[in-house]
């Protein structure tokens, strides 16, 4: 009877020590499966019109300025008579500063396709889509003839709409100031002569 009576007490010990260390061991687990508080940033939604001046770099809102000079100052010369065809060159980039006059002659060319007064052919760095389409539609024998776009009719630019973007950039210890100066010209493809050109100048100034 003693050494039974022994044998529970030690028993009772064990299960006791066991659960013990199942309780020791089971907080690490319980502090992983709290929840975390995030801290991430809010994202809000602006007017895209809204003036830009988060810095005196080219921003959303020179594009914008220089669209609309150029947009209204074309559509208003008599050159856009008889709906002609323009397309579209690189706007050189003669400032300091990495800027996408890709994106600048894309906002002018939709507001002129949108007016309606005049037509755009492919650029040059657009045309192999369009060479390579015909190829498809002419070479692969997939297509009936009916409907099948032929090679040799597209329409030639009788314009070409070109310009270049220029800045000077002026810096004090307590003031900086960026004068910029975009120039958009047409040329007659044929002969070379400028149809019609103008100037958007826009300056910028930031002090401490």
């Amino acid at each position: 009877m003693k050494s039974s009576s022994s044998f529970a007490s030690s028993a009772f010990a064990f299960c006791a020590l066991a659960a013990a260390m199942l309780t020791l061991t089971g907080c690490p687990t319980q502090q992983l499966s709290q929840p975390t508080v995030s801290f991430a940033r809010q994202t809000t939604y602006g007017d895209s019109k809204s003036v830009e001046t988060v810095t005196n770099e080219f921003g959303s809102t020179d594009l914008q300025m220089i669209a609309e000079k150029m947009v209204g100052s074309l559509l208003e010369d008599p050159i856009l008579q008889n709906r002609p065809t323009l397309t579209l060159t690189a706007v050189r980039n003669k400032t300091s500063e990495y800027i996408d006059t890709k994106s600048i002659m894309n906002t002018i060319q939709t507001a002129l396709v949108k007016s309606r007064k005049v037509k755009f052919t492919r650029s040059a760095d657009e045309m192999q889509t369009g060479v390579d389409e015909l190829q498809r539609q002419n070479q692969s024998g997939l297509y009936k003839s009916q409907g099948k776009a032929k090679i040799g009719n597209m329409s030639a630019a009788k314009y070409s709409l070109e310009g270049e973007i220029v800045s000077i950039v002026k810096q004090s210890v307590n003031t900086k100031d960026v004068f910029y100066k975009m120039t958009l010209k047409l040329y007659d493809v044929e002969d070379g002569s400028i149809e019609w050109q103008d100037e958007k100048e826009i300056r910028k100034t930031t002090k401490r």
